[in-house]
């Protein structure tokens, strides 16, 4: 018994990957992944590996804005100081 080949027909039609950012269409590498099956990872990984095989503009990587990065610094730490109060509420309850 043979197996069925694997889909390759995406739940949702690419177009409502692609977005426009700047005037530019630019699709996520989390969604490219997800259309091809893989880990975001292994599809960075890939175009890395084999860069002659792209267009020049093919792949660029947006940096973080700063604002950005301190707002997840004060969410981890928010976090972390609620986990500590959660520990403690428990040492008086017991």
């Amino acid at each position: 018994m043979s197996k069925a080949p694997k889909s390759t027909v995406p739940s949702r039609p690419i177009e409502h990957h692609i977005h426009i950012i700047r005037g530019q269409k630019v699709m996520l590498d989390s969604e490219l992944a997800a259309l091809y099956g893989v880990s975001t990872g292994a599809l960075n990984q890939a175009v890395r590996r084999n860069l002659d095989r792209f267009p020049e503009d093919f792949m660029f990587t947006a940096a973080r804005p700063k604002w950005v990065m301190s707002l997840a610094a004060r969410r981890k730490i928010a976090k972390a100081q609620r986990a500590r109060w959660a520990k403690v509420k428990a040492k008086k309850a017991a």
